[in-house]
C-alpha cells in the first residue's frame, strides 16, 4: 500500500524475515488453514493483486516449487479461499497447511512508475541529500498509515539504534533502484544525534 505517491511503495510482501524465498521467486501467499471437506484452504493473501488466486492461474507451492492450478477461490473475511486441482478433500487440505506460495519474479505485476516491491528497495544505502550515508534499508514496517523503512546504521550514524524513516514524501526525496540508493531529507528528531565532547 503507498499512500503517499509517487515517492512510497506497494506492499507486496516483507520479504526479509519470513518466509525464506528461494531466489528469483516472490510470495504471494500463505496457506493458513483447511476449510470445510470440499478440498478448500484459507489463504493469507501477500500481494497487492488478488486477481493472482483467479481460477485457472498457476502458483508455485512449498520450498521445492511444485506447479499448482488454482480451481476455484472466493474473498473470505479479507482472505481467500482457495481450492486447487487434484484435492478434493480435508486431507488433502491439511497436508498444505503452512506452505507458501510463490510465482517468478519475471511474473510481478509492473508498477506505476515511483512505485516500488518491498524487495526492491532492500539492502538500498540510505542518503541525505547532501550525501551523508546513513546506513541500509533493511526491513520494511507495513502500518495502517505511512509505512516505515528501517534502516541499520552506518558507523558513527544515530548511536549505533535502528533508524525509523516514515515513507512519506517530505522524507523521502528520491529512489534509484539502479544505483541502490534511497535519499532522505530528515525530518527533526528521527536522528539521534551523539552528545558534544565537555
Amino acid at each position: 500500500m503507498a499512500p503517499n505517491k509517487p515517492r512510497g511503495h506497494r506492499r507486496y510482501l516483507r520479504q526479509r524475515r519470513e518466509p525464506p524465498v528461494p531466489e528469483g521467486h516472490l510470495a504471494v501467499g500463505r496457506i493458513l488453514r483447511p476449510h470445510g471437506l470440499r478440498g478448500e484452504v484459507k489463504v493469507q493473501l501477500h500481494t497487492d493483486f488478488p486477481e493472482r488466486f483467479a481460477p485457472g492461474q498457476s502458483l508455485l507451492l512449498g520450498p521445492n516449487l511444485e506447479p499448482v492450478t488454482i480451481a476455484a477461490s472466493r474473498p473470505h473475511q479479507g482472505q481467500m479461499l482457495v481450492r486447487f486441482h487434484g484435492i478434493q478433500d480435508r486431507t488433502g487440505a491439511e497436508a498444505l497447511q503452512g506452505e507458501w506460495l510463490y510465482i517468478p519474479e519475471e511474473a510481478a505485476q509492473e508498477l506505476a512508475e515511483d512505485t516500488y516491491y518491498i524487495h526492491q528497495l532492500l539492502g538500498l544505502e540510505v542518503r541525505t541529500e547532501e550525501g551523508q550515508v546513513l546506513g541500509e534499508l533493511v526491513d520494511v514496517i507495513v502500518t495502517g498509515a505511512n509505512d516505515v523503512y528501517v534502516v541499520r546504521p552506518a558507523p558513527g550514524i544515530n548511536r549505533g539504534r535502528e533508524l525509523l524513516i516514515p515513507a512519506i514524501a517530505q522524507v523521502v526525496r528520491s529512489v534509484d533502484i539502479q544505483a541502490r540508493v534511497l535519499t532522505v531529507r530528515l525530518m527533526p528528531g528521527l536522528l539521534e544525534e551523539s552528545p558534544e565532547p565537555t
